[in-house]
């Protein structure tokens, strides 16, 4: 029975002392429930947050990693330095990656591979522009991104994994795919992880849904059949907002 997972991606907000004064605040409304929870914070914030949600089970999320263990990448943190801190997820292949960041398929891919060596579960990040599905390709593009980004990945690290479809015409605009359309993709995706491995594989997967997430909308979303969890983005800075969502 897989269990649902509402993550939080604070995207390049709060300082340290934002983020720990989120913790307290999240803390006195979290008292534990069926449905997991995760902040996925900035760099900076990752170990003051650790520390912050020790004694609980919210999970701790980074945003992006590399694909090397070290090296002259300016700029970049490896899995390695992640899963010392004691990092359990990492977005990876998120839209303002791809978008701003020359992020592909294979470095997708790549990062996959790594983040499952070091321990660390992916948040794989997949969906289409709003161009590609005013042309009926929505299906084609998700098809194209899975199957590179899990290029080479087994069956058993397969299962492990978190699958975000987030289509990019509704992050951060206030517009988001109806609960009937984000459950259609989703289902699509655990048809598709059935043909790439096995029906046991795609059974197991937690395919989040990711795109305005907010109080007013997430019961309806977290109601369809094939979506696990969400990928939430400015509403999981507020404590209160995230707390209504992982409650919906």
């Amino acid at each position: 029975m897989r269990k649902p997972l509402i993550a939080g991606n604070w995207k390049m907000f709060k300082t340290t002392a934002e983020a720990e004064a989120f913790a307290v605040e999240f803390k006195e409304l979290y008292h534990g429930t069926d449905v997991g929870a995760a902040i996925c914070a900035p760099f900076t914030q990752l170990l003051a947050l650790k520390k912050a949600f020790e004694g609980t089970d919210v999970k701790l999320g980074a945003q992006n990693m590399h694909f090397e263990d070290e090296g002259a990448f300016t700029g970049e943190v490896s899995a390695g330095m992640l899963k010392e801190i004691g990092v359990d997820y990492c977005i990876i292949g998120h839209s303002e990656r791809r978008q701003y960041f020359a992020e592909t398929d294979e470095t997708v891919n790549k990062k996959i591979i790594k983040a499952f060596s070091a321990g660390i579960t992916p948040i794989m990040c997949i969906g289409e522009v709003l161009e590609e599905r005013d042309a009926g390709k929505a299906f084609e593009v998700v098809k194209k991104q899975l199957e590179g980004g899990l290029l080479g990945i087994s069956a058993g690290l397969a299962a492990k994994l978190v699958i975000a479809y987030e289509p990019v015409w509704a992050i951060g605009t206030g517009r988001n795919a109806t609960p009937q359309q984000a459950n259609e993709m989703c289902a699509f995706i655990r048809k598709l992880l059935e043909e790439m491995y096995t029906g046991e594989v795609s059974d197991e997967v937690v395919i989040q849904y990711g795109g305005s997430v907010k109080p007013a909308n997430a019961t309806d979303i977290m109601n369809m059949e094939e979506i696990d969890g969400a990928l939430v983005g400015g509403a999981s800075l507020k404590a209160k907002d995230f707390m209504e969502i992982i409650n919906f």
